[in-house]
């Protein structure tokens, strides 16, 4: 049988800015799954790092994660949309087979459906409970927004996503790709709330917590601060 030569890596260095349990740790699973050498920096949300100039050079909207990226071929990058970087990473490595190709429409559009899913609309309901509940000034929080989005997540998306793992081990069937990457960090996120604790999503987080990738990624979770 002749062996394949892997690929070689298309990146020599990435630098990740993060934050524990924030979004930047789905990129940083991520990075760990298609073993690229990397550096993190942390940003200390909390303290208003993400407020400061320079950090605001790199992403104008104050959040991580933040990748950059230095090619093997010279050319740098500097990435601040986390869905952006879960398809480009996974697409960047066709060897590690973490993203269906788009020889397979019907898996690559489930796959892109998924990633964009958590990335906008899942990520928008989280958020504002986020906001509402934990970051703004009690004068501006609401219990109306929380309570809206803590249903959508009970009746709307809880049973979606139930549905979808009733007989799949991930999310997008039975190979674990970068859509589960970022779908890690979500449900982490909604089971800090309360929910997504019972039936094939419980399950699946417990997959999902058995990766090497995701001990790695979320071994500074302790240090998280509401």
């Amino acid at each position: 049988m002749t062996k394949t030569t892997p690929s070689p890596s298309p990146i020599q260095h990435a630098t990740l800015y993060h934050y524990p349990l924030s979004r930047s740790v789905r990129i940083r699973m991520l990075l760990i799954e298609l073993d690229i050498p990397h550096d993190l920096i942390r940003v200390d949300l909390m303290k208003g790092e993400g407020m400061a100039p320079k950090f605001l050079s790199l992403n104008p909207n104050h959040a991580v994660p933040v990748l950059h990226l230095k090619y093997t071929d010279g050319r740098e990058q500097t990435l601040f949309e986390s869905g952006a970087m879960i398809l480009h990473l996974a697409d960047l490595y066709p060897d590690a087979r973490l993203s269906p190709p788009p020889s397979d429409p019907v898996a690559r559009g489930d796959y892109l459906q998924m990633v964009a899913f958590n990335a906008a609309h899942l990520d928008t309901i989280l958020w504002n409970i986020r906001l509402n509940r934990d970051l703004f000034p009690k004068q501006m929080r609401s219990e109306t927004i929380v309570a809206f989005n803590m249903a959508k997540l009970q009746n709307e998306i809880v049973p979606q996503l139930n549905a979808r793992l009733f007989d799949q081990d991930w999310i997008c069937g039975p190979q674990f790709s970068a859509a589960d990457c970022i779908m890690a960090q979500n449900i982490g996120w909604m089971r800090s709330y309360g929910v997504a604790k019972d039936g094939p999503v419980q399950d699946y987080a417990k997959r999902l917590k058995a990766r090497p990738s995701w001990q790695a990624a979320y071994a500074d979770a302790h240090e998280f601060e509401r």
